[in-house]
């Protein structure tokens, strides 16, 4: 029977653990193998593998510093014996480093490859799993898919435990949960599970747990294989998983009892389970006063049933339902149609079409390049389609307004899935009239209300019906209404103290009662004055009677003196 490397342990002879990594990596340039001299005397031989590019140099030359110089200085200064050298190195020499005791083959290769450096010293038997991680990451940046007027600018990095970090800082709760596994047969892809103890759903986190490790695959190079391969429903055009840039929604839907999950090399962070309104909810709802919020949710849900019904609607009622429309309105689309040789369904086909080319070339573009393609794309759409007699003014106008409102949806990945099943709605209404929108819609909505998000219905808190949980939903209540956290959360479920709605400190006074006030205020002033005039007036009596009898007391003594 063949032994893998997992069954492999490294021994004491140095040559030996050299020659099984050197079987298992190969010869490749990247990997670094470097001779140092323990102790300085070349009596004890050891080597120190890591990979270039991926290990920080200068925490390797902190080591072979410790190795070659350091230790050696503090085992002459103090006299050590060498006779065990693992103890030796682990108390004496590696002070400064991170590092942690292997024996497993299996181990020691995932860790080179992940760019920390291992250490083999000849007479110990295990290795040295030395920290050594290092490489180029770009820098915290604001979103570039989840921009907001009001909030934070910083959003999630390529590097996974920048991502943690960002958001352990919002979440300084002890009870804030992370836990580690790897998936990909050959990428080995660091995954990192989030969750806090006592606020997340019983089950939750084994369900997800189950679902990462059912995963059999040999790369994970994007969040995305994983969003894929854990969704309840793998043929639904609905996003059930949703992927965020921003830390603060993270945090937030871990406060709210979901699991978040990161995946290493990616900016987005998978959260689970995700409702369907989720998507047409922003970090700016929360930031804002509620009636702001509440008003800009509003107009995203116009936006939303703009983005989904208005083509369908026009060519609806253009083709099949002409009686609904006004009578002089009907008049100027018909006039505007006069010239355009095809049926309205090929028209809003041709139109659509030609929107989703322009944007995704302005996506792929350049930017100086794409400005250019959009400022020509809608001189063509907008003047030169319509002199040519391709198009309607009315489906420009439509599919502009269309678009625009699909903008307005916050998440990238909802807004293209309203743009899918925008098209066979389209067709229906324009194949049937009004018998096939209905037909459609009532599918697509039979469709929503079966899907499911990690066993959460994907249209609550609508159906089934929460009622604690509509304070969140249409419209966002204040901050100090809503002391509960979402029926979905288990445990703690309060998440607001009592009496928290603000008021005045005092309560202000009715102003008959403060003229009342004032006027005895006034009164008692007057009559302190008044107390105080007699006073002084009695004193300057007092006074103008005691000069008056000096007066008469001096002139007698003049006339005692005389006699």
């Amino acid at each position: 029977m063949e032994t893998t490397s997992k069954d492999k342990r490294f021994t004491a002879e140095l040559e030996k653990n050299i020659a099984q990594i050197k079987r298992e990596l190969g010869d490749s340039v990247d990997l670094v193998k470097r001779n140092i001299f323990f102790v300085g005397n070349r009596k004890v031989p050891s080597v120190l593998f890591y990979i270039d590019g991926l290990a920080s140099v200068e925490h390797v030359e902190k080591v072979i510093d410790a190795m070659m110089y350091e230790g050696n200085e503090f085992i002459k200064r103090n006299e050590l014996m060498i006779s065990d050298l693992q103890t030796l190195i682990e108390q004496h020499v590696l002070m400064n480093t991170s590092f942690s005791m292997i024996e497993e083959v299996e181990k020691a290769l995932i860790a080179i490859l992940s760019g920390d450096s291992i250490l083999f010293v000849d007479g110990c038997e295990k290795a040295f799993h030395i920290q050594t991680k290092g490489w180029d990451t770009r820098s915290v940046d604001e979103p570039q898919t989840e921009q907001v007027v009001r909030g934070s600018r910083d959003g999630f990095t390529e590097n996974i435990r920048t991502n943690t970090a960002l958001v352990r800082r919002r979440i300084r709760d002890p009870e804030l949960r992370l836990e580690t596994m790897s998936v990909g047969l050959r990428t080995r892809t660091d995954i990192n599970i989030a969750y806090i103890n006592g606020v997340v759903k019983k089950g939750l986190v084994d369900e997800v747990k189950k679902r990462l490790n059912a995963i059999k695959i040999d790369g994970i190079l994007e969040s995305g294989y994983i969003e894929e391969m854990i969704a309840d429903s793998p043929f639904s055009p609905f996003t059930t998983v949703m992927s965020t840039e921003r830390p603060d929604k993270v945090a937030s839907a871990l406060l709210e009892g979901r699991v978040a999950i990161f995946v290493d090399n990616t900016p987005f962070v998978l959260v689970v389970p995700t409702y369907f309104w989720q998507f047409l909810q922003a970090s700016d709802d929360y930031y804002m006063g509620f009636m702001a919020g509440s008003f800009f949710r509003i107009i995203r849900y116009i936006a939303f049933v703009i983005s989904l019904t208005l083509t369908s609607i026009y060519v609806m009622l253009v083709s099949f339902h002409q009686e609904m429309i006004p009578t002089p309105l009907a008049l100027t689309i018909a006039s505007g149609r006069e010239i355009v040789p095809f049926p309205v369904l090929l028209e809003a086909l041709l139109m659509e079409i030609t929107f989703e080319l322009m944007r995704e070339a302005g996506l792929r573009m350049p930017k100086p390049v794409g400005q250019a393609v959009s400022i020509v794309g809608s001189l063509v759409i907008g003047q030169a389609a319509v002199q040519a007699g391709i198009v309607s003014p009315f489906m420009v106008i439509v599919v502009a307004v269309t678009g625009i409102s699909s903008f307005a949806i916050p998440n990238y990945s909802a807004s293209y899935s309203i743009r899918l099943i925008r098209f066979p709605l389209l067709i229906a209404s324009g194949s049937l009239g009004l018998l096939g929108f209905s037909v459609m819609f009532a599918l697509l909505a039979i469709h929503a209300l079966s899907i499911r998000s990690f066993g959460e219905s994907y249209l609550a808190p609508a159906t089934p019906f929460q009622p604690n949980d509509q304070k969140d939903t249409l419209i966002r209540f204040p901050w100090w209404a809503m002391k509960k956290r979402p029926q979905l959360a288990d445990g703690d479920t309060i998440k607001l103290g009592a009496h928290q709605k603000p008021k005045p400190p005092n309560k202000v006074k009715n102003p008959l009662e403060m003229s009342k006030d004032n006027q005895e205020e006034s009164g008692e002033k007057n009559s302190e004055q008044k107390d105080k005039s007699k006073d002084e007036s009695r004193d300057t009596s007092d006074i103008t009677g005691l000069r008056r009898w000096k007066k008469k007391s001096g002139s007698n003594k003049g006339e005692k003196r005389k006699e």
